[in-house]
């Protein structure tokens, strides 16, 4: 018989009883006998109600549930012991149903093995168990114990650490029942310093289970645990626990996914194999995906314990946690795990990340596990995910102020305008990945060389800046400084005089192919400050480096301030330059080189050490093809410089420039008299400057020191340059700073 809660008072001093309600004893009309077990007449229950004494509500849970049994959602519950469903019965409880415990330890719901419980909550009416007390608090109840057939690593027939139950056995696909939308608060009631209750306990729960969408809120010891079995948990939140968040450990071969964790006092998750043996099979086999971890943490954002296992997590979000992987020295089980490749971590991404953020504290020889990357965690980084709305309690959708950036871009990702990014170390987007990042991104970074952000050929990067809201990269230090940081290196699949498949200097990327109108995205507004930091002396970063990029590609509106080597520069690829700024670089300005068929116009260049702008063919051979072949106007140069406005280099080219300006130059065409395909060049007539203005100019200056036969390469005349002459450009108002 299927039970529904109901009391039907007989007189003022009949004793409550729990009847049956359900449409079959419905006989409406009819006189109301009020004792023939039906419900007729005015009854509003069985011989009860209406002209008999009116119905009263037995809300009290407790003792044994030994029939299949269904709550009523309109009745608040008072749980005021152990309510225990025992093995071939099944509870029942509807969506908005409440169940206020009291009683600490005494008061739990316990489901059997071989029994079964339905939680069918919604998203508007979750199941909530709460405390009864006036004032709750973490501790005030026990919680959820449920207990299954499927395998564990502490054997069969287990007795669990609360509600002495029987659990563990042989049936992987053990059906406990269904648990959606419920929401257990101030649980975690204590027995001892070894026994206190989690909000969710699962002990050999098997697959055929659904858990799913649950909540544990201010509970006393661990939010969720799963002891064992192999039931999955999906869209789990633990808040505010006093222990660990969410705990799995025992043999538990399950999937978790969307788990958001914030507030507890030790570990976000931990994830061991067994207490007793980290040897002991089988072994904890847990693959986790969409996770976020909200800290401060005292035991770090995952705890690999006890010998660990073997645990797959992809896409894992921690904010302000001090330390991301905890496993400790004497871990020897954990720690072959480890070394073994057992444990994987991909694309973990620290934000709000505290001062001495340690990725992990394991000092073993394989510091591989892990790898850094754009995370989204349980949906929204660091604030609540959507599929938390509605059900739970306690979250706010606060987003984190910084977050680290590391590791490989794979697919498409999007930065958020929002949040000030810290650059650790290399960023690389992959092949087939792309990363856009939106007007009004602030990304500072910190690491020197190992800082750097790169586009593998066959990637994307779109920078989508505005005039009023440039993109800015730049220094992380407390007192920025040139080559504080590496740069950001592009890499294409257009033709370059170096060949293809070349291995550029810095990134250690491929490019060069030839796809003259490869696409590698679209560059506008953006701001690199500080770059250029040092390999060696014959390997250091750019402010931008564009190696082999194609036509397809946008490249407008950029700016390199106080770079320490080139500020911008081309090594071969078909792509144009327009609306470029270097200010402040401490080697040239502007550089192409390498067969560079793109075009430039609107140029503003000034404080650069060396040349303004050095166009070379290939430092290697000078006659190497394709030529170097480009068609610049609009530039200003505004020194001094120490090798020209222009370095005519390395067998230059075919130039043709239009209204160029200098100002305050002591040199304005730079050529060496030991260049002899530049010689060659400039005598053919590969070079044209026409007019070149000399405005403000230095003392002994020298319009070019090419003492060959072809000196009317140069034509002097007014112009205004980039816009101004020596004045910023009006193109340059509002995103480039340091004129």
């Amino acid at each position: 018989m299927k039970k529904i809660f109901f009391t039907c008072m007989l007189s003022l001093a009949a004793v409550a009883m729990i009847v049956s309600c359900n449409s079959d004893d419905d006989s409406p009309g009819g006189t109301a006998s009020c004792t023939d077990g039906v419900q007729n007449g005015d009854e509003t229950g069985v011989d009860c109600g209406g002209s008999c004494e009116p119905c009263e509500v037995n809300n009290t849970l407790n003792g044994d549930v030994t029939e299949d049994t269904t709550l009523d959602a309109s009745i608040e519950y008072q749980l005021t012991g152990a309510y225990v469903v025992k093995s071939g019965s099944a509870l029942t409880i509807p969506a908005g149903t409440v169940i206020k415990a009291t009683g600490g330890t005494a008061a739990y719901i316990a489901v059997e093995r071989g029994a079964q419980i339905f939680v069918n909550g919604t998203s508007a009416d979750p199941v909530i168990m709460t405390s009864g007390a006036a004032t709750p608090a973490p501790a005030d109840w026990g919680g959820l114990v449920v207990a299954g057939d499927a395998p564990t690593n502490k054997g069969s027939n287990v007795t669990s650490e609360v509600a002495d139950l029987q659990y563990g056995g042989s049936n992987a696909t053990d059906n406990s029942g269904s648990i959606r939308y419920l929401r257990l608060e101030y649980t975690g009631a204590t027995f001892s310093n070894d026994k206190e209750f989690n909000g969710l306990s699962l002990f050999g729960v098997g697959s055929g289970t659904t858990v799913e969408f649950v909540q544990s809120f201010n509970g006393g010891d661990d939010g969720i645990e799963f002891f064992g079995g192999t039931v999955d948990g999906k869209n789990l939140v633990s808040t505010f626990s006093g222990d660990d968040s969410i705990d799995f450990a025992d043999g538990w071969a399950g999937e978790g996914e969307n788990w958001y964790i914030s507030g507890g006092a030790k570990a976000g998750i931990e994830g061991s194999n067994n207490g007793d043996d980290g040897d002991a099979t089988p072994v904890t086999m847990a693959t986790l995906s969409n996770i976020t971890v909200v800290g401060p943490v005292t035991e770090g954002a995952l705890f690999f314990k006890e010998g660990g296992g073997t645990f797959t997590i992809n896409n894992f979000y921690t904010s302000n946690v001090d330390l991301g992987v905890n496993v400790k020295d004497t871990d020897a089980e954990a720690a072959v795990r480890i070394e073994n490749g057992d444990l994987t971590i991909t694309n973990i991404q620290f934000a709000d990340a505290p001062a001495g953020l340690e990725a992990t504290n394991y000092t073993g020889a394989n510091q591989s596990f892990f790898t850094e990357g754009i995370a989204t965690g349980a949906g929204n980084g660091a604030a609540a995910p959507d599929w938390a709305a509605g059900w739970t309690t306690g979250l706010d959708n606060s987003s984190a102020g910084s977050e680290n950036i590391a590791g490989e871009v794979t697919g498409d990702v999007t930065l958020n305008a929002n949040v000030e990014y810290i650059l650790t170390s290399a960023f690389v987007v992959k092949s087939g990945g792309s990363l856009t990042i939106p007007a009004g991104t602030t990304i500072k970074a910190t690491g020197g060389t190992a800082a750097y952000i790169a586009v593998e050929r066959g990637a994307q990067i779109f920078i989508n800046g505005t005039a009023s809201d440039p993109v800015v990269m730049t220094s992380g230090a407390a007192t920025p400084a040139p080559a504080d940081w590496g740069g950001l290196v592009i890499c294409g699949d257009a033709p370059t005089n170096k060949g293809s498949n070349v291995t550029s200097e810095v990134a250690d990327l491929l490019y060069g192919g030839s796809n003259a109108t490869d696409n590698s995205g679209s560059i506008r507004y953006l701001r690199v400050e500080y770059t250029g930091a040092t390999f060696s002396n014959d390997k250091e970063f750019n402010g931008v480096s564009l190696f082999g990029v194609g036509s397809g590609t946008t490249f407008e509106f950029v700016q390199s301030l106080n770079g320490g080597d080139d500020g911008i520069e081309f090594f071969g690829g078909t792509v144009t330059g327009n609306n470029l700024v270097s200010i402040g670089s401490g080697d040239d300005s502007i550089d192409f080189a390498d067969g560079w068929a793109g075009n430039g116009s609107n140029w503003y260049i000034s404080k650069g050490a060396k040349a303004g702008i050095e166009g070379s063919n290939n430092g290697d051979d000078g006659d190497a093809t394709p030529v170097t072949t480009t068609t610049l106007s609009n530039i200003t140069v505004v020194g001094p410089v120490t090798e020209g406005a222009l370095f005519f280099k390395e067998g230059g080219g075919n130039f043709t420039i239009t209204n160029f300006y200098t100002s305050n130059v002591d040199l304005g065409v730079n050529v060496k008299d030991t260049d002899a395909q530049a010689a060659v060049r400039l005598e053919a007539d590969a070079l044209s400057i026409n007019p070149m203005q000399f405005d403000n100019p230095a003392t002994g200056l020298e319009q070019t020191n090419y003492t060959g036969a072809n000196q009317d390469f140069i034509t002097v005349g007014n112009n205004t340059g980039a816009g101004n002459g020596a004045a910023a450009p009006d193109w340059a108002t509002g995103w480039a700073i340091g004129f």
